[in-house]
Parts: structure tokens; C-alpha cells; sequence
């Protein structure tokens, strides 16, 4: 289908596949389409159909609380074309940068499930193409039976890998956690649609920045694909980064043994925080892991604290529950 997208400052002109989504056509095409979540729910994507036809396969996505439906409103991430389209989206919109790692859809098997919390998950996944993403960057993931795509940073970083890792959050009332969480039968094996890699908070080591990473639970992934990345270019060698990491008790918490590690690598370049909401820090556990640091109370509050005074050239990095983003 031959789609053209009409936005404040050009319009664009691209070519969809069957069955894509509109905005994953685009940014397929280079094309900087609008967007944050890319799954249906935050409404940024919403863009007006002026001549066509298009299919919302997920009427029921959360997203669409944020359209005026009546004056033909729709959710790119959720839509598909028809026929010929023309949409237009209220949006300055630009071609990506040359390099850019372009989505695509392509299938995966689940190779490994592993509970690291009572309500945390994490999950490997073997693609069924070799992917390139950035550290920080994330996909949709969808499984057979459950509506629309749900969005999950890798916390991985590699080039040219087969190879994602997820962590996943229960969540109450949850098509895809509920299944993962309560499977009814076993999870490795299982064949999954997943179509990115997507986002913008990225980093690469051009950056030539100090970072700072505030995660709260299962948001800490993508700073592990940042961390991760450090590591392999040497970054905090010639960069301070500052990682705060919320969770509500030590049963909450998970990876600190892999944040140990990458604390270890440069132990004056890296800090790590662990801030604990509803619970005191013990002396037990500073022992058990004596390269990181602890505090009492909500992430964004504890760090507030330490980065007093040492916000100066600082690129930041936020993923968790809204008390802590917001």
C-alpha cells in the first residue's frame, strides 16, 4: 500500500508492507514517524485519516481514550492500510539519521524463563534473524491469543545477535504477564511476533557525556543494555555514571550481582545506588555486596540526593512506575 504521511513541516511518501502497521512502515522507511510506547497505549502516535481505508486489528488498545475517533483519529502503531492512504499528523517530522537501526517485524522462540522475583521475569529469546539495536532501545512483543504488542527494552547489548533479554513485571490484569506468569504449561519453546527495534533514549559513546540512569523494578533493563554497552567501549574510563536503582524491599531486588560486576569494572567512573522504599538498609547486606551502595527511600528522592551539585554535562536516563518517572 502507498502511504503518505502529511506532517507541519513536508509530507512524506513510503510504501507498506500487508498487514504492517502504519507507523512501523514508516520508521521502516527512515521516517521519524511520532511516537513513545509503540504498542497502543500512550496515544503519541495519533495521526487523522484524510482519504483511505485502514484496519484497527486492537479497538480496545488504551491508547484510543486519547482520540477524537469522530474526526477520524487512529493509533499508527495499532493500523493497518487498506488501501492507498493519506494521513496527517500534527507533528514536525524529519528522516532519521543515516545508520539509524530501522525496525522490522520478524519471529522468535523463547529459550529460557526464569523467575528472578516473585513478580519478575526474565526471558531469553532466540530470533529468527540476526538484529542491530542501541543500548536502550526496545521491541513489541506479542504472543498467540493476546491483542496487540507489548514493549520491552532489551537488556542486552550486542550487534548482529539472535540473542534478546527481557525482564518482564506482572501485572495485574495483563493479557501477556498473566500467561507468562501463569502458563498452565511450559514457557520455553513457545513461537512469539516482535517486530523493532524502536525508542529514543538511546546511547552511544559519541555522547561524550556524563550519564545518569534511574530505574525503578523491572525499568532498570535498559540500563543494563547502557551499562552494557559502557563496558564495551570503556566509556566510564573517561565518564562519570551515576545508576539508582528503586526497588521496595531486597526481596524486590534483582541483578545486583551483574551491577557489582559493571561497578567493579571502574570503580571511580561508576557508582551504583540500590534505593529501598519500604525498607531499612541493613548492615548484612552492604557486606554481601560491598561495591554497591544503599539508601533508604523512593528512587527519584534518594537520587536527588547524591546528585546534588553533579548535574553539569549529564545526559539522563528515566524507565520505571510513574512516581519515579513523573
Amino acid at each position: 500500500m502507498k502511504i503518505q504521511v502529511n506532517a507541519r513541516n513536508r509530507a512524506y511518501h513510503f510504501e507498506a508492507n500487508e498487514k504492517e502497521q502504519i507507523l512501523f512502515s514508516g520508521l521502516r522507511n527512515g521516517i521519524d514517524l511520532p511516537y513513545e510506547c509503540s504498542t497502543g497505549t500512550c496515544g503519541t502516535c495519533k495521526a487523522k485519516l484524510i482519504e483511505g481505508k485502514i484496519y484497527d486489528p486492537w479497538p480496545e488498545a488504551p491508547g484510543h481514550k486519547y482520540l477524537k475517533r469522530e474526526q477520524g483519529e487512529f493509533l499508527m502503531c495499532q493500523c493497518v492500510a487498506r488501501t492507498d492512504i493519506t494521513v496527517e499528523v500534527g507533528n514536525f517530522v524529519y528522516s532519521m539519521d543515516p545508520g539509524a537501526c530501522l525496525p522490522e517485524a520478524f519471529f522468535g522462540v523463547i529459550r529460557q524463563a526464569e523467575l528472578l522475583t516473585d513478580d519478575v521475569m526474565r526471558l531469553e529469546i532466540e530470533a529468527d534473524k540476526p538484529l542491530d539495536f542501541d543500548a536502550g532501545q526496545f521491541v513489541g512483543l506479542a504472543i498467540p491469543g493476546v491483542s496487540g504488542y507489548r514493549g520491552y527494552s532489551m537488556v542486552n547489548f550486542e550487534r548482529q545477535t539472535k540473542r534478546l533479554e527481557f525482564v518482564i513485571k506482572k501485572k495485574a490484569g495483563g493479557g501477556f504477564s498473566e500467561w507468562l506468569f501463569n502458563p498452565g504449561g511450559p514457557i520455553e519453546g513457545t513461537a512469539v511476533s516482535l517486530v523493532g527495534p524502536v525508542g529514543h533514549a538511546t546511547f552511544f559513546p559519541g555522547l561524550a557525556k556524563n550519564i545518569l540512569c534511574i530505574a525503578g523494578g523491572s525499568g532498570i533493563a535498559g540500563m543494563m543494555s547502557i551499562l552494557s554497552r559502557g563496558l564495551q567501549e570503556r566509556y566510564f574510563d573517561q565518564y562519570k555514571g551515576h545508576v539508582f536503582f528503586g526497588v521496595r524491599t531486597m526481596k524486590d531486588a534483582f541483578f545486583l550481582t551483574e551491577l557489582s560486576q559493571f561497578r567493579k569494572a571502574f570503580p571511580s567512573g561508576l557508582s551504583v545506588v540500590i534505593a529501598l522504599s519500604h525498607e531499612d538498609v541493613v548492615e548484612s547486606t552492604r557486606k554481601e555486596y560491598p561495591a554497591l551502595d544503599f539508601d533508604k527511600g523512593f528512587v527519584h528522592e534518594v537520587a536527588a540526593r547524591h546528585m546534588k551539585g553533579k548535574y553539569q554535562n549529564v545526559r539522563a536516563y528515566l524507565a520505571g512506575p510513574p512516581p519515579a518517572v513523573d
